[in-house]
C-alpha cells in the first residue's frame, strides 16, 4: 500500500487522478500532510467522507508507531523511539529539542548505519535498510505533535549516513520545503555527513541551499582512520576539498564537527594542524566533547571543558572560528543509537 508521505505533489496529483479525483484534492491532501501535520485521514475534516474511504482503501499515512519516549529533566529534550510497520520491524530514533528562540528536530535517515564510526552507537547493530521519505517525514510530524509545537529547524544527524540514502533524503527535503506544503526554508535544514565525497558533490548541485555539516574529528588520516573507517576511501584532504567546492558552488558556510577525545585528538598540535587544513575556508568548527556512546575505541574519555576551550582558542588564534557545542539531553542518553541499542 502506498504511503502518501512518499509522494511528491506531482505524484500525489497522479495518484488522486487514479482515484477519479481532481488536482485540487491532491493540493488539499498535501497541505494536510505537511502544513498541518496530520497523519490521520479522519482528521481531514474538509475532505468528504467518501473520498476519505477511498484513500484509506488505497493508501496509508501512518508508517511509524511510537515505541518509547523519554524526556530530559529540564524538559528541553525528548527522544522518541519509533517502530516501522513493515514486515521487518525495525526501530529508529528522533530527538526533539527546545530552545528559547526555536525548536529543532534531529531525525534518522537509515535504520542503523554501515559507516562503522567507532565512537558512535548508531552503527553497532549494522545497517538494516534505508528509510523512506515517509518514514523521515513522520519523524518530524509525530515529534511535533507530541511536543504540541512546530519546529523551525531540521537536522539530519540521527541514525544513518544521509548521503548513503541520497534519493530518499532529497525527496523528503523537497516535500518539506514545497511551498504548497510546509514551505520550510532549505536553509533551515542541516545535513551531516561523515564525508561521502560523491554525495557532497550531488548535494551542492541538487540541494544547494541545504546547510552542510561534515563529521571530521581529526586533522589527518592517521588519526581519523582509527575512528572512522570511511577514511580509507575518502581521506581528510579529499573531504575538506569537497567541502571547499561545496562552498564555491553554494556560498553556504560549512560546519566541521570535531569530537574531542582526551589525549587523542585534542592537543595544541592537533589544533594547529586542523587550522592549517582549514585555512582560508568559510567554515565553523563545532567542538563536541566525546559522549562515550560507542565502544569501538576502548576506554577513552571526552575532553574536559578546559581542554575544549584551549582547543577553541588555538583555532581562533589561527583565524578559524570555533564553538563548543552545548550539551542537551545528557541525562537521557541523547546520543544517536543509545535508546535503540539499549532495547536490543
Amino acid at each position: 500500500m502506498v504511503s502518501l508521505y512518499d509522494l511528491s505533489l506531482a505524484e500525489l496529483v497522479d495518484f488522486c487522478d487514479g482515484l477519479g479525483e481532481r488536482p485540487f484534492r491532491a493540493r488539499q491532501l498535501y497541505s494536510w500532510l505537511y502544513a498541518k501535520g496530520v497523519n490521520d485521514f479522519a482528521k481531514m475534516t474538509d475532505v468528504p467522507a467518501a473520498v476519505r474511504e477511498k484513500l484509506m482503501a488505497a493508501a496509508c499515512i501512518d508508517d511509524l508507531g511510537l515505541v518509547e519516549s523519554i524526556s530530559s529533566a529540564d524538559g528541553q529534550t525528548t527522544k522518541h523511539l519509533f517502530g516501522t510497520h513493515d514486515g521487518n520491524y525495525i526501530e529508529i530514533e528522533t530527538v526533539f529539542m527546545k530552545y528559547k528562540d526555536r525548536n529543532s528536530v534531529c531525525i534518522s535517515t537509515q535504520a542503523g548505519c554501515r559507516m562503522g564510526c567507532l565512537f558512535c552507537a548508531s552503527g553497532e547493530l549494522g545497517l538494516s535498510r534505508n528509510l523512506s521519505p515517509a518514514e523521515m517525514a513522520l519523524q518530524v510530524i509525530l515529534s511535533e505533535n507530541a511536543a504540541g509545537a512546530r519546529t523551525k529547524n531540521i537536522v539530519l544527524m540521527g541514525i544513518g549516513e544521509p548521503l548513503d540514502n541520497f534519493d530518499n533524503v532529497k525527496k523528503f527535503i523537497e516535500n518539506f520545503t514545497d511551498d504548497h506544503g510546509r514551505d520550510l526554508s532549505r536553509r533551515s535544514i542541516t545535513l551531516s555527513t561523515c564525508g561521502i565525497v560523491p554525495g557532497m558533490k550531488r548535494l551542492a548541485a541538487e540541494l544547494p541551499q541545504v546547510e552542510l555539516a561534515v563529521s571530521l574529528h581529526a586533522p589527518n588520516d592517521e588519526l581519523r582512520v582509527q575512528m572512522m573507517p570511511v577514511t580509507k576511501k575518502y581521506g581528510v584532504r579529499a573531504v575538506v576539498e569537497a567541502a571547499r567546492r561545496h562552498y564555491e558552488a553554494t556560498h553556504r558556510r560549512t560546519t566541521f564537527e570535531y569530537a574531542l577525545i582526551d589525549g587523542f585528538n585534542d592537543g595544541a598540535g592537533h589544533a594547529a594542524e586542523l587550522a592549517a587544513l582549514l585555512r582560508g575556508m568559510n567554515c565553523l568548527v563545532n567542538l563536541i566533547p566525546l559522549n562515550g556512546a560507542g565502544t569501538g575505541l576502548g576506554t577513552v574519555h571526552g575532553s574536559g571543558s578546559e581542554a575544549a576551550e584551549r582547543f577553541r582558542e588555538g583555532l581562533g588564534r589561527k583565524g578559524v572560528p570555533a564553538t563548543v557545542r552545548r550539551s542537551l539531553g545528557a541525562d537521557i542518553g541523547a546520543a544517536c543509537g543509545q535508546l535503540r541499542l539499549r532495547r536490543k
